[in-house]
């Protein structure tokens, strides 16, 4: 009897040990008592990314002292191949606790290894941020990212330049891309300089136009390659031809080619994300010759709008990495409600983020000198609103890769309709 006793003494013991936590998932995603003394940021650019979680952290830090949250810089394709190799392994080891992501990648990561992040609809109010972030940032219902700068795009310009040509800023506030393309002709012809710059290997621009109509390269469940039956899709094939063959363009094939095309007065226009700016304002002689517009419409497309993105990334938390609720803390309590924040993002680094309720305070509207006293910062934040919501699916540039060749094939005079019924039939090949 006294040994059936023990027995069942060291059997209740053994039950309450296993019940703890101790060794399952909850206690190694940080949702134990116990708090974690510190976590791990991975982003890129020191001068944009690292340095607006350097202001969030000093924020956080007047409150939580004891945290120490480390900042990881790594170059964006590094982040993505450690994040491959990670959670291809099946362990969360040497992963970190925040991890900045690409809204083109998003899905690719959330569809693949939905469980791998922290779902965060209970964390932060999805609805305070742009609405066309939310689609990239959220996977089955669930919101997994903290979305943060917008890529919101522009029509930056040389107003010396326009004006040489005859034009005015009234003249390029409702224009669509065949107009911009005849005002590149007047330019061409008045100054020798080149409307805009264009890397051959990078379709940004179609993205741009394409986003304006709502439309993407994927049907939209973000899967279903869509590219011979899509309009907006052959209308931007057709005008990018209509850039090339009016002969106002002047090709680069690296960031430091564009930037310096900008830079020099090559070229009187940049049609791209707001993100442009701080190179804009390298060359300080142009100080006051330049301006923004909204970006040019479709022209054949019923719904396009004067607004559009490139780029733009958002914040993910690793569920399994031991800190998780106290780096969704400091995410919610930073980039996830902060208005002051974003305040100072925008002031110091000028950074735009997707925060609605941040876009209306001063630093917003302030004039800036060096475009003529516009405030840009103002004019990105409303064309944010109106950015339309696209899915970009997994398989964004897999896509591109295909449309890239392609798109040479249709300069060289291969017919558009030959050239999307082929990309289609590529991309049904390669990705389903």
């Amino acid at each position: 009897m006294k040994k059936m006793w023990v027995l069942m003494l060291v059997t209740v013991l053994l039950l309450s040990a296993c019940s703890s936590g101790g060794g399952g998932k909850e206690a190694a995603s940080g949702g134990g008592s116990e708090k974690a003394k510190e976590i791990t940021i991975w982003a890129w650019d020191k001068a944009f990314n690292v340095a607006a979680l350097e202001q969030a952290k000093a924020i956080y830090q007047k409150e939580n002292p004891d945290l120490k949250i480390n900042i990881i810089e790594n170059a964006q394709d590094a982040i993505i191949q450690k994040l491959n190799t990670g959670l291809n392994s099946g362990t969360s080891s040497g992963l970190p606790n925040v991890v900045l992501i690409e809204d083109y990648r998003a899905q690719s990561f959330l569809s693949a290894y939905p469980d791998a992040f922290k779902d965060l609809s209970s964390t932060i109010k999805a609805s305070d941020f742009a609405e066309y972030k939310i689609g990239p940032t959220s996977y089955e219902g669930k919101q997994y990212g903290i979305p943060f700068d917008s890529g919101v795009a522009g029509l930056y310009y040389r107003t010396d330049l326009l004006e040489q040509a005859g034009y005015k800023a009234a003249d390029l506030q409702d224009i669509t891309w065949d107009d911009y393309v005849k005002i590149g002709e007047a330019v061409k012809a008045k100054t020798g300089k080149e409307l805009l710059s264009l890397d051959p290997n990078d379709l940004g621009i179609i993205r741009m136009m394409i986003q304006t109509a709502g439309k993407w390269y994927t049907a939209e469940d973000g899967k279903t390659p869509d590219l011979n039956n899509n309009p907006a899709l052959k209308e931007a094939f057709v005008t990018y031809k209509k850039m090339m063959d009016a002969n106002v363009v002047k090709l680069h094939s690296d960031w430091s080619q564009f930037v310096a095309n900008a830079n020099s007065g090559a070229v009187a226009t940049i049609p791209t994300g707001n993100w442009f700016s701080p190179s804009v304002r390298q060359e300080a002689s142009q100080s006051g010759q330049w301006a923004v517009a909204p970006m040019p419409k479709m022209a054949g497309q019923a719904n396009s709008v004067h607004a559009s993105n490139l780029g733009g990334s958002s914040w993910y938390i690793m569920n399994d990495v031991p800190g998780a609720d106290q780096a969704a803390d400091f995410m919610a309590k930073t980039f996830g409600s902060d208005k002051e924040l974003y305040q100072e993002l925008l002031t110091k680094i000028g950074a735009i983020g997707t925060y609605a309720p941040a876009v209306d305070g001063e630093a917003y509207n302030k004039p800036d000198e060096f475009f003529g006293g516009q405030k840009i910062f103002a004019d990105f934040a409303n064309w944010t609103k109106e950015i339309p919501k696209v899915n970009y699916g997994s398989n964004t540039y897999a896509i591109e890769d295909i449309l890239v060749v392609e798109m040479q094939a249709y300069l060289n005079g291969k017919s558009i309709d030959d050239v999307l019924n082929d990309a289609q039939k590529q991309a049904e090949a390669q990705l389903n």
